[in-house]
């Protein structure tokens, strides 16, 4: 029976040290260090949706733009209008 408790205290040894607990239980300790990591995943996380979202308008206008090439009757007119108000608003 200890050796049964024994090898589970040791799979859970094993795990605990794989999760990096005692690193996570130091993080949440230092309220400071925390408020920082958290602070600069934030900015971090803001500039990466900046960056992704311009990056998918641009690739989004450039397909518009080669469609209008096409001519389509319906689209072509609808996706025009759509150009149009875009380049009127500044940066």
């Amino acid at each position: 029976m200890f050796k049964k408790l024994n090898k589970n205290v040791e799979k859970l040894n094993d795990v605990l040290q794989k999760a990096n607990v005692e690193d996570i239980a130091f993080l949440l300790g230092n309220k400071k260090r925390m408020f920082w990591i958290n602070v600069w995943a934030g900015i971090g996380r803001g500039i990466g949706i900046g960056i992704g979202v311009t990056v998918i308008t641009a690739i989004v206008i450039i397909i518009l733009q080669k469609m209008i090439l096409l001519n389509i009757p319906v689209i072509g007119d609808f996706i025009y209008d759509i150009i149009q108000v875009i380049n009127k608003h500044p940066v």
